[in-house]
């Protein structure tokens, strides 16, 4: 057991590697398609403020999700397995067809399925997931909002401006706007994989007491503590994973949305970055992707509306809409293979 269980948690941080490597888009697609920085150097920086998040945030998102989405009871190795698992999987696939879906709501829909494969309905919290729900529509309106407003408010402060001095000032401004939104997207993406490994250990917690070694820091009697060393683990995978980054999906999200200049990279990281760092605050999971894709869109329609491409957007809408029942299901049949193989 205690093997398995191990090897579950490695599994747990790999997903978080595939979320940095999955989500890195959000964190550089706009500074890399206004071209203030490389590729290259946009993923070293967007990997540095993912990590940084580690020493000033909370634990709140944690312990929602550790604690508050699936009745702890219930949760086994294997419900945790095949949750991860499943999530992997669709996270794999949309990353392949470039579609820029949410690997935090991926997990959740497979942490749903898992258990609901093993225990039914009545294992899911509803008052858990309420805000998580409505946060899939709330937090892109509330970037699309945002996204809009800063950019017609750096058009009215800066309409008497040289356009080339202007530019100029949005390119350094972009750098900053970037690693805050790099920083928001480590704040509460890492957390989820925190969660999720802290409810494995909560719910094996029996088999950990009394031992030694790494094995006695693998003992948590509840999740109102998150260990020390699944907090940095997390911080530190995710970086990582932005380091590789998602090309595919840069694309999408840089250039095939809409064409941003410096002034609306700015816009949208910014006004993406203050919506995920208001939810964090609040203990909310909420999908960066989401919420990155309505300030693009908002700051974008801000310059012309006909410059959005609406299809490309309406497309990765129906991956928000998609992803939680479709990775329910992918992980729903993980469990129930896991089932068969093993006995937790």
């Amino acid at each position: 057991m205690i093997t398995y269980v191990v090897v579950i948690v490695g599994i747990a941080f790999l997903f978080d590697f595939i979320n940095g490597f999955h989500d890195s888009a959000n964190s550089i697609a706009t500074v890399v398609g206004t071209r203030v920085l490389s590729p290259i150097a946009a993923v070293g920086w967007a990997a540095m403020f993912n990590f940084l998040a580690a020493f000033t945030v909370g634990t709140a998102v944690a312990k929602t999700i550790g604690v508050g989405m699936i009745d702890i009871t219930i949760v086994t190795p294997s419900v945790i397995l095949g949750a991860l698992l499943g999530a992997i999987v669709w996270n794999l696939i949309t990353w392949w067809f470039g579609l820029p879906s949410s690997s935090s709501h991926a997990l959740l829909g497979g942490y749903a399925g898992a258990a609901i494969a093993k225990a039914g309905f009545g294992s899911v919290i509803i008052s858990g997931w309420t805000k998580t729900i409505a946060f899939i529509f709330i937090s892109p309106v509330v970037g699309l909002v945002l996204g809009y407003a800063l950019m017609v408010m750096n058009y009215w402060i800066f309409r008497n401006s040289p356009a080339a001095r202007t530019e100029r000032l949005f390119r350094h401004g972009q750098l900053a706007s970037s690693a805050l939104f790099s920083f928001s997207h480590g704040a509460n993406d890492a957390q989820k994989t925190m969660g999720i490994v802290t409810g494995l250990l909560v719910a094996t917690q029996a088999h950990f007491v009394g031992r030694s070694g790494l094995l006695h820091h693998m003992y948590v009697p509840t999740a109102d503590h998150i260990p020390y060393w699944v907090e940095i683990t997390a911080y530190t995978t995710i970086a990582m994973g932005t380091l590789f980054g998602g090309w595919r999906i840069i694309h999408t999200m840089g250039s095939r949305i809409t064409r941003l200049k410096p002034v609306g990279g700015f816009a949208a990281e910014t006004g993406g970055a203050l919506s995920i760092l208001l939810a964090t605050k609040f203990g909310i999971p909420v999908s960066t992707t989401h919420t990155i894709s309505g300030a693009i869109v908002g700051a974008g329609a801000a310059h012309r509306v006909r410059g959005v491409r609406w299809g490309i957007a309406g497309r990765i809408a129906w991956g928000w809409v998609f992803t939680i029942p479709a990775a329910a299901v992918m992980s729903a049949i993980c469990y129930w293979l896991l089932a068969l193989l093993v006995q937790p």
